[in-house]
């Protein structure tokens, strides 16, 4: 195991964030007596057989109180356990209870392996081992339960579809080999509770696809189409510095319905359909036949849904997250003609399953004024459908004018321009709605309504009112 110079026994513990001093002791042994490196050995060996005693699979209950030891570097307390490991074994420490705490481990003589709120570490020599458990911060105080177990890995070179496996990463990647007998979708996964999982595959005919997070919580998946034959999986941490347990995984991936997929043709009002999204947009056809209203919607649990809109006289929209949890909407008024629509994700190089739906959607029970004047003390409404939409208000005597504007169906911006006033607004009236407040002299203005984002789309109210006021010449 590691060696120190130290003549003291000091042991390094973590307190909340901070790593202190927390302790020095010594044994009354002379260098004439006994050499300097023996005692050190002799000191320490004795101060962890003084310990209270874990036991691996075994769980120990313990409390930190005001009569627990100081860390006088934060303030935090702790208690000491002596561990006895073997060689080899992944051993793992963790905590629970009231307790807001930290454990960390360290050799025999002292130095800290690792520390965290769970604990996972190679062992690389038989022998005793200390295990602190310490508060958070000075407040923290609480029982709290040591859980110490051996975690069964392996160490073999494949991973067989259906069969997870639990493995050791060591700073560098590990390389396993997969074999599909049989073409289908497949989702493959890398999980760890220790650091950020990235994993690559690479196979026949120069296929290769890696993925970060598309798992969730720094978790890795990638779901594709895998044709019969051998692959390599190299699993890694996202910054190649990764030091843990993860779990490989690689299960069949069904599809919903009849699991029919289709990646192109026609897409029609009151239509449903699953696509497959790897890395290349998709391409479809809407032919709309009776001018209206719709919504196309583009669904995922895998992939950041994006779509784009395009049709007759350079009609383009586009929408990323308007459905929600990453899920893609466009909601338009669409005129008679073919439009061409792709369905892709917004980023990164992930791929998965998606649903894609049109509807017509119902008309805003409202009247619509996309234009004209705007008067005081009325409400109007509108739709706003990535061009901004403009009004002229007319102020007739000095007047405090209250432009307000809102929807909950995207992100609202109010600008308004004249007689030398040039003013706008965002989230001015909370949310994503938009609000302005100016002091006009008379004159016609100009006000316009859009969204913050020319993606944005959906009904929105304008409200105006305007409260007579002095304004003072300027000076």
């Amino acid at each position: 195991m590691a060696k120190t110079s130290s003549l003291s026994f000091i042991l390094v513990a973590v307190g909340g964030a901070a790593v202190g001093f927390l302790a020095a002791q010594t044994l009354p042994l002379s260098a004439e007596e006994v050499p300097q490196e023996e005692a050190e050995q002799t000191q320490q060996a004795e101060t962890i057989a003084s310990l209270e005693r874990l036991t691996v699979d075994e769980r120990l209950r313990g409390e930190i109180t005001s009569a627990s030891e100081l860390n006088g570097k934060d303030g935090s307390r702790f208690n000491r356990y002596a561990l006895s490991l073997e060689e080899d074994d992944i051993v793992e420490i963790s905590l629970s209870g009231a307790l807001q705490g930290v454990v960390a481990l360290y050799d025999d003589q002292l130095q800290l392996l690792d520390n965290a709120a769970t604990v996972r570490h190679r062992v690389d020599e038989t022998g005793d081992y200390v295990v602190v458990v310490s508060g958070n911060d000075a407040h923290s105080y609480g029982p709290f339960t040591v859980n110490t177990r051996v975690v069964e890995l392996t160490d073999a070179d494949s991973v067989t579809v259906g069969e997870p496996v639990d493995s050791w990463l060591q700073g560098t990647s590990r390389e396993v080999s997969l074999t599909i007998e049989e073409a289908g979708l497949y989702q493959l996964e890398m999980r760890s509770d220790d650091f950020d999982a990235y994993l690559e595959i690479r196979g026949p005919n120069g296929y290769a696809r890696e993925d970060d997070d598309s798992a969730g919580n720094l978790d890795a998946r990638i779901a594709d189409f895998l044709a019969p034959g051998e692959y390599t999986l190299t699993a890694r941490s996202a910054y190649s510095d990764g030091d843990g347990v993860y779990t490989l995984s690689v299960e069949p991936h069904e599809l919903p319905g009849d699991g029919e997929l289709r990646n192109d043709g026609a897409l029609t009002p009151d239509d449903s359909l699953n696509g497959w999204y790897s890395g290349q947009e998709l391409n479809y056809q809407v032919e709309i036949e009776e001018a209206g209203m719709y919504q196309i919607e583009m669904h995922s649990n895998d992939i950041d849904s994006y779509l784009v809109l395009e049709g007759p006289n350079g009609y383009y929209r586009e929408d990323d997250d308007s459905a929600g949890n990453l899920d893609a909407r466009i909601a338009d008024f669409l005129a008679p003609g073919v439009y061409e629509l792709t369905a892709r994700t917004a980023y990164g190089q992930s791929s998965g399953m998606f649903t894609l739906s049109m509807q017509p959607h119902d008309m805003p029970d409202v009247e619509l004024r996309n234009e004209g004047a705007l008067n005081p003390d009325e409400s109007i409404n509108g739709w706003y459908s990535g061009e901004p939409l403009t009004y002229q208000l007319e102020v007739e005597e000095s007047s405090l004018v209250t432009i307000e504007m809102r929807s909950s169906d995207f992100d609202t911006f109010l600008e308004l321009s004249g007689q030398g006033v040039a003013a706008s607004d965002d989230d001015g009236a909370g949310g994503t709605d938009s609000l302005l407040e100016e002091r006009l002299l008379p004159g016609t203005y100009t006000v316009s309504a859009r969204g913050f984002s020319t993606m944005g789309s959906g009904l929105f109210e304008l409200n105006v009112s305007m409260e007579p006021t002095d304004i003072p010449p300027e000076l």
